[in-house]
């Protein structure tokens, strides 16, 4: 699932892949954009925002992206088959004349002015892998709200940008606070904005996300994915069981044993 570390390590392959050279095809598969055409012009950057993906060119222009829950960018070489689905899916191909960027299931894609990226990204809070992070702001608008259940405030990209739903509930989990809790009453709540910190950073070089220190498949993550199963702290059976407004809803796990406060709602 796309995260802060998925999207950080999305934009530092297509930055390499496509950065400093120019364009040699252009191909943007969404209706408002049949008649926009990049080539000729040099990439300048790829850079990421949150979940966000911003891919610079000459010109002033900006390609904005975001994964949502499946969407993709891929690179391949010259003769390389491409592997990321159908072509039916493809959203997005940007080629230089050593790679091609293939952008699968894009729910997200846009051309705008660089100098308008602020339409798109200026509403997120600080960026945990960003060069603007900022743990004083990010902790000032996580408790803007004091009421609002852990769970809900951590995945409002306006409080701090990069996690999604599997951090959310590895976060919980590691206070050991019941995603229900609300933010104002998380004891120590700087804390909790370290966590998420070193969390991110540790995982934005791995292929595979790990926030158990364990490396075997089934027990890389504390609760996350393990509905029934036991708790790898004590055994308890995680619960699992959607969380936010209607029409927003998310999957939340936890331990109703090791997470302190509300329990959440009864299984149906």
């Amino acid at each position: 699932m796309p995260e802060g570390d998925t999207v950080w390590q999305t934009a530092q392959r297509l930055h390499r892949a496509l950065a400093g050279s120019p364009l040699i095809r252009s191909d943007l598969r969404v209706p408002r954009l049949a008649t926009a055409d990049l080539t000729g012009r040099q990439v300048l950057e790829v850079v990421p925002r949150g979940k966000h993906l911003l891919t610079r060119v000459e010109g002033g222009l900006t390609l904005h992206s975001h994964l949502r829950m499946d969407g993709s960018w891929q690179v391949y070489g010259p003769d390389e088959r491409w592997r990321g689905g159908p072509h039916h899916q493809i959203r997005a191909i940007l080629a230089t004349a050593a790679h091609t960027a293939v952008g699968y299931r894009l729910p997200v894609l846009e051309l705008l002015r660089t100098g308008d990226e602020d339409r798109v990204v200026g509403h997120l809070g600080p960026d945990l892998l960003g060069p603007d992070w900022d743990p004083d702001e990010a902790l000032r608008r996580l408790l803007s709200d004091p009421s609002r259940p852990l769970g809900e405030a951590l995945l409002d990209q306006r409080n701090l940008a990069g996690i999604g739903n599997v951090y959310k509930s590895e976060l919980c989990f590691l206070l050991r606070v019941s995603p229900w809790l609300p933010i104002g009453e998380v004891a120590s709540p700087e804390r909790l904005v370290a966590h998420a910190k070193k969390l991110l950073e540790a995982n934005r070089n791995r292929r595979a996300r790990i926030t158990t220190a364990e490396s075997r498949r089934d027990r890389r993550l504390w609760v996350y994915g393990r509905p029934g199963r036991p708790c790898l702290r004590c055994g308890t059976p995680v619960r699992t069981a959607e969380q936010g407004h209607t029409g927003q809803e998310r999957s939340t796990f936890w331990c109703p044993s090791c997470q302190a406060g509300p329990p959440g709602p009864e299984p149906s």
